[in-house]
Formats: structure tokens, sequence, C-alpha cells
């Protein structure tokens, strides 16, 4: 049967989470406001979602996550304050953050895991295929993971997972997929998924990263899905019933990605991301790597 494309505009992203990981520093911060260089980790997610063209943006909330809201919204105090001091430049960037997308927001209430997370976006969402991009998992710009992962789905229809190379000693941390070669060399069908498996356990050693572009199929496929590890409604296991009956949903490919990922939901990674990032900035970067390899020497 030949797939018709729907264009896809619509993005999802769960932000409910607690961040205890980062505790005391999220006990009345989101960890989404945590920042990155001189930018809240969120704002990077929802610029990435709007470069790929989806200028539509779902964020799923919970609880203690009012200052989200506040970084999307107009500060009007503040934005006549550096109008009237004439700097521009500031402005600018306060302004910048209002004008990136069309924000919404809904509450998950009940922390029921990411499957639930995004079952709360089905109102919003509809009958049109989506995007959903995890928070904790930066995709740097030049890298462009999202828009080739649109493309994919786009070409196949169905859902299309996000998958990187990782140690298999490693491969506990995330859930791993089961992977068929395509004539196409960066994206694989999956046929399996499972959720955190042991490295004995795995079908590869490729590891399900934050971005997925999902059929809407999947809505009903989560309403149906039984709370899994953790006791958690797990997105891995509707993803799973896809990937075994294509009927319910299309098919599930993924697009292995071989570039740049900063993962923020670690503290040493989250540290690690800032150094590169602000390495990499015009404005900061000559100064901050001379200071950083004198610091480097005198620590040796």
């Amino acid at each position: 049967m030949t797939h018709t494309p729907t264009r896809i505009s619509k993005a999802v992203i769960p932000a409910a989470g607690l961040g205890t990981r980062f505790l005391p520093a999220t006990k009345a911060t989101p960890k989404e406001m945590l920042p990155v260089v001189d930018k809240p980790a969120i704002q990077y997610v929802v610029e990435e979602a709007v470069t790929a063209g989806l200028p539509d943006v779902l964020m799923v909330t919970g609880r203690n996550k009012r200052p989200l809201e506040d970084h999307f919204d107009r500060n009007y105090e503040l934005e006549q304050v550096l109008r009237d001091k004439g700097d521009e430049a500031k402005l600018a960037k306060v302004e910048e953050s209002t004008s990136l997308a069309t924000m919404h927001y809904v509450r998950q209430g009940d922390p029921r895991g990411l499957g639930h997370a995004v079952l709360c976006a089905a109102p919003h969402v509809g009958d049109q295929p989506f995007a959903v991009l995890l928070g904790d998992d930066l995709i740097d710009p030049r890298d462009p993971l999202l828009a080739r992962m649109i493309e994919v789905q786009q070409e196949h229809g169905g859902s299309v997972i996000a998958l990187m190379e990782v140690d298999p000693g490693s491969i506990h941390l995330y859930g791993a997929a089961a992977p068929h070669p395509t004539a196409e060399e960066d994206v694989v069908r999956v046929s399996d998924l499972v959720e955190k498996p042991s490295a004995a356990e795995a079908p590869s050693n490729l590891a399900i990263i934050g971005r997925y572009v999902l059929d809407p199929g999947i809505f009903e496929v989560l309403r149906k899905t039984e709370p899994g590890r953790g006791g958690e409604i797990q997105l891995t296991d509707a993803l799973q019933a896809l990937a075994a009956n294509p009927s319910l949903g299309g098919p599930v490919h993924g697009v292995v990605f071989r570039g740049r990922r900063y993962d923020t939901g670690d503290r040493g990674d989250y540290l690690r991301a800032i150094v590169r990032l602000a390495c990499e900035r015009e404005d900061l970067g000559p100064d901050f790597q001379a200071w950083l390899r004198s610091y480097v020497s005198e620590e040796m």
C-alpha cells in the first residue's frame, strides 16, 4: 500500500520530571531551566523543534514548572527597562524566547512515566504524526537529527526513533533496538525494543535517545499499555507493540545518529556540555579555551 505523507507541524516536550539528580539546585527550579552557558536547556530543545519545521510546541508539565511558562512568555517590565537603557542586544535575547514558537501547556498530573506523558498530548495532537523531544538530550544544531527523522517518516510512514551506538556495557541504561538494514545507510527497520536490558539480553548496542517521530496510532496503544519497569507506562513498550504489529500504526524505523549529543540529565555530562558549547562560542570560546588550557596544565 502506498504511503501518503501527512505534514508534521507539532512537537511534544515532556517536562514533568522532578530532576532529583540535580538536587538541591532543582528543589525550587525546574531542571529544564538549568542554564547551559547562557540559555536554559529547554530553550535549545524548542529551538531544535522550530528549526526542523515544527512551530507548534506542547510542553507536558507538572507541579513547580511555572518558570517554564514564564520563560516563553512576555516580560513587559524587563523589556521596558532594557528598552529605556537602550540595551538592544539584551532586549533581543529576552524577546527571542517569546517569539520562537506557538507554545501550549498541559499538566501530566500523576507521574506515570514517559508513555503517560505522551498520552497527555493526544487531545492537542489529534490524528497527525508528531515529534517528541526529551529535554535531557541536546542535539548539536549542526547535526540536524530531527529533520532527518521527519524525512524518513514522510518516506516510510509509521514511527521513527533516534538510535545511537553505545558501549555494550552501558546498554542497560537505555532502551535497545533490534535493527534490520535498509537501502539507506543511516536507517534501520526495527523489529523489537527492549527497555534497559542487560548486556546479555540486549538485541544490539543501538540505544534509543530522546527523539521520536510518532504515528498517532501510538495513542491507542498507550491507552492499552500496562505499567512496566518501575511501575510506569513505558513509551518503549508501546513502540515495541507497533514494531511487532505495524497494522496498529505503521512500521517502526530508526535513524542511526552519529553526530554530537549532549546529555544534560547527568551531572558530569551536563558540565561537559557547558564546556564544549562555551568553547565553540565566538564571543566566549577564545578566552575560555585559553583559561581552560592554563587551568588543566596547572592541575596536571
